[in-house]
């Protein structure tokens, strides 16, 4: 007979616009595939907001980094992040524009209900478009295709976008009980351990090893 597996819930608070979440996001996976013999992972995407006063209607990312960190420092970080990226199979961009990333929680909030695979695959989609082909997660029509590469239903998505109250209440609520953990990504596992930051696979390995013993 078969042994069983362990099952390993996996609740990640991110924000969409943190290229470090979008790396957490990739080693987590890297691990999970090691462990898919011995654990049936579940992943839940919760909000986090960077800069919840960004503005909805966008501004150009590589300027708005200037402006944070200064442009020597960003000099540096930009080849560093590249081959962190690169790390992972991922082709990191820094054109286009960043803004407010409420409404594309909103969206991840109403995805759930499709199951955590959906939800994650619109993860996938929206850290994609943002990262690595330069479209602004704020605009209408990135968040319906991003939800139509998911395979989510496109009048779902086109109402919860459509009406601004949609999922708010949930996501702000959320967000307000993740600003105590002090960064993102968070990864809560089993509900009871707990990691900050892009970690390498080892340590989820390390991990999903005691909770597979």
């Amino acid at each position: 007979m078969a042994a069983t597996k362990a099952k390993v819930i996996v609740e990640v608070t991110s924000d969409t616009v943190c290229p470090w979440c979008y790396v957490g996001k990739r080693r987590l996976e890297r691990a999970m595939r090691t462990f898919a013999d011995r654990a049936d992972f579940t992943v839940v995407w919760r909000p986090y907001q960077l800069n919840p006063d960004a503005p909805k209607e966008g501004m150009d990312k590589l300027a708005y980094y200037n402006q944070k960190f200064g442009p020597a420092r960003v000099a540096q970080m930009m080849p560093h992040m590249t081959k962190v990226f690169a790390d992972e199979g991922l082709n990191y961009k820094v054109g286009g524009l960043t803004g407010n990333t409420l409404d594309s929680h909103r969206l991840i909030a109403w995805a759930e209900q499709f199951g955590a695979a959906k939800q994650n695959a619109l993860v996938e989609e929206l850290f994609q478009a943002y990262f690595c082909q330069e479209k602004y997660i704020g605009d209408r029509a990135v968040l319906l295709a991003a939800a139509a590469g998911a395979g989510l239903p496109a009048d779902g998505a086109a109402a919860v976008l459509d009406d601004p109250q949609a999922h708010r209440a949930e996501v702000e609520q959320q967000i307000a009980r993740a600003r105590g953990i002090g960064g993102v990504p968070f990864f809560v596992v089993n509900k009871s351990y707990k990691m900050s930051g892009a970690q390498p696979p080892e340590d989820f390995e390390d991990l999903f090893d005691q909770i597979c013993k």
